[in-house]
C-alpha cells in the first residue's frame, strides 16, 4: 500500500506542483513524478532564465531614454552568471524539499498512465515503480518546442527555447525562425547581449500575430532602431549545416541565402503527451488533452484523470497552468469529500488570459483583441491613445512611446480586452485584469482615481477619450 496515493501527479512544473499542494490542503495524499527537475521548464529553460537576460536590455533601454544618463558595455558573463544563479545552477533540491514539505512525495523517473489510476514509473536506476491513484491521477507534463518539417532543419540542430536561454555564448550572428514571444524576446536579448547580425523571419505578416496589430508594428519599429532585422512574409525552404556547431544556411524562396552562427526556431509548442501511454485508457498519443472547466479529461468517462496546464491546450502560459492546477487540486478534494464543488462558472481565460511579452517596448495585453471580439458577436467600440502624451510617459525619458486600446463591449459598458505597448506597460496590466474579468463597469472605474504624475493615467485618458 505504501505505492497508493489518492492523487498521483505527473509532472513537477509550477502547475504539476500546485495541484500537490492544494490537494493535500484538503486533506488528501499526493505524490508527484517528474523526470528531470522539480520546477519544470520555467524555472530552467524558460521564464525564469529568459527574464533574466532580458531584464538588463530592458533597464539598457530605459537608462537610455533618461538625459543624463549612460550605461557602458554589457558584461555578458555577468549577465549569463546571474542567470545561472537566476535557475540555482540546475540544482532542485530546494524544490524537492518544498515538495515534501507540503507533505507529498517527490519520484524521480518518467511517468506514464498504465492503465486507470496507474502510473509505471521508471526510476533513475533503471528500475520500476507502479504507483497507484484512490482519486485522481493529473498529468502536467507541459509542452515541447515544434520543429517546422523544413528540409535539413532538424538536422541542423538548431536551437529550440530551451537551448537558447541557457546557453554559455552569444553568436555573432542569429537567425530567428518566427515572429511569437519566444521569437521575439530572444532576438531582443541576444542582440542586446552582442549578437551584432540578428535576422527574424516571420512566415505572416508582421510580429506577435496574436495581439492587435499595433503592438507588432511598435516591437519592429523598436527592432529597426536597434539594428534587428524583420523579414515578413518570408518562409525557409532549406536549411543546411555540413557540420555540428559549424556555420548554418538558411535559403529563401528569393534572393540569396542567409549564413548565419546559430539559428534559434520559435514557431510553436506541442503537447508534451507523446509516449505518455494515454493510449493505455483510450486517448492518442501526442495530442492536447480536453478538459472541462474542473480540469477533468472529457474523454475519461468515470473521470478519474485531469489535465492541467500547457498539456490542456487552453493557455499556454505558466501563470494560467497554476491557475488551472489551483481549481484541480481544490475540485479533486471536494469531489474526495463528497462536497460541492468550487466555483467554476466563469474561468479567466474564458475572458481572455493576461500576458506579459518582455520586450522593450513591452507589450502587455488581457482580454479579446477587438478583431476576436467582433468575431464573437460583440457590439464592440475600441479607444486608442497615445501613451507618449501621459505626463508620467514624458517623465520616463525622452523618446518614450507607446500606445494603449480599450475594446468596450458597447452593450453592457465594460472591458472585453485592454492591450498596453509601451516601456515599462507590464506594471499597467494587472488592473486591467482586474477591470475585465471583474467585468467593472466604465462608470464606476472612472472613479479608480489614478496617481499624478504615473504612467497609469492613461487610464483617465482612455476613459476620457471613451467619452466619461
Amino acid at each position: 500500500m505504501a505505492d497508493e496515493f489518492d492523487v498521483i501527479v505527473i509532472g513537477a512544473g509550477p502547475a504539476g506542483e500546485n495541484v500537490v499542494d492544494r490537494a493535500v490542503r484538503g486533506g488528501l495524499t499526493a505524490a508527484i513524478v517528474e523526470e528531470r527537475l522539480a520546477g519544470g521548464e520555467c524555472s530552467y529553460w524558460a521564464c525564469v532564465p529568459s527574464k533574466a537576460l532580458l531584464r538588463p536590455i530592458d533597464l539598457m533601454g530605459e537608462v537610455a531614454r533618461v538625459p543624463g544618463l549612460s550605461l557602458g558595455p554589457v558584461d555578458v558573463a555577468a549577465v549569463l552568471a546571474r542567470r545561472d544563479e537566476a535557475i540555482g545552477h540546475f540544482d532542485d533540491s530546494g524544490q524537492v524539499r518544498w515538495i515534501e514539505s507540503v507533505p507529498a512525495e517527490y519520484v524521480r523517473g518518467r511517468g506514464r498512465i498504465d492503465g486507470p489510476k496507474r502510473v509505471r514509473v521508471t526510476t533513475e536506476d533503471g528500475g520500476e515503480r507502479v504507483l497507484t491513484a484512490r482519486q485522481a491521477v493529473v498529468l502536467a507534463t507541459g509542452s515541447t518546442p515544434a520543429i517546422p518539417p523544413t528540409p535539413g532543419l532538424a538536422e541542423a540542430e538548431p536551437w529550440t527555447s530551451h537551448d537558447v536561454t541557457v546557453t554559455d555564448s552569444i553568436p555573432e550572428r542569429l537567425i530567428v525562425i518566427g515572429g511569437g514571444v519566444v521569437a521575439c524576446e530572444m532576438a531582443q536579448a541576444m542582440h542586446g547581449l552582442g549578437a551584432r547580425q540578428t535576422t527574424v523571419l516571420v512566415r505572416g505578416r508582421g510580429l506577435l500575430p496574436r495581439m492587435e496589430p499595433f503592438a507588432g508594428e511598435l516591437l519592429a519599429e523598436s527592432f529597426a532602431e536597434a539594428g534587428i532585422e524583420v523579414r515578413d512574409q518570408v518562409e525557409a525552404v532549406r536549411v543546411e549545416r555540413p557540420e555540428p556547431g559549424g556555420k548554418v544556411t538558411v535559403h529563401l524562396p528569393d534572393g540569396p541565402p542567409l549564413e548565419a552562427d546559430e539559428l534559434l526556431v520559435a514557431t510553436g509548442r506541442r503537447p508534451a503527451t507523446r509516449d505518455m501511454g494515454l493510449s493505455t485508457v483510450g486517448l492518442p498519443d501526442g495530442k492536447y488533452v480536453e478538459v472541462d472547466d474542473s480540469m477533468r479529461a472529457t474523454a475519461i468517462s468515470d473521470g478519474w484523470l485531469y489535465a492541467v496546464g500547457d498539456v490542456n491546450g487552453r493557455a499556454l502560459l505558466t501563470h494560467m497552468g497554476k491557475y488551472q492546477a489551483r481549481i484541480c487540486g481544490d475540485v479533486i478534494a471536494a469531489r474526495a469529500r463528497g462536497d460541492e464543488l468550487p466555483g467554476m462558472r466563469d474561468l479567466a481565460d474564458g475572458y481572455g488570459a493576461p500576458q506579459v511579452v518582455f520586450t522593450d517596448p513591452q507589450i502587455c495585453a488581457v482580454g479579446r483583441t477587438e478583431a476576436v471580439a467582433r468575431a464573437d458577436g460583440f457590439r464592440v467600440r475600441v479607444v486608442d491613445y497615445d501613451m507618449g502624451k501621459v505626463t508620467g510617459g514624458y517623465l520616463m525619458g525622452d523618446g518614450y512611446r507607446g500606445r494603449a486600446r480599450a475594446v468596450v463591449d458597447e452593450d453592457r459598458k465594460v472591458l472585453l480586452g485592454v492591450t498596453f505597448a509601451a516601456p515599462g506597460a507590464s506594471d499597467l496590466l494587472h488592473s486591467a485584469t482586474i477591470a475585465v474579468t471583474a467585468e467593472v463597469p466604465l462608470d464606476r472605474l472612472w472613479h479608480a482615481v489614478p496617481s499624478f504624475p504615473t504612467v497609469s493615467e492613461v487610464w483617465l485618458r482612455l476613459l476620457e477619450a471613451y467619452g466619461l
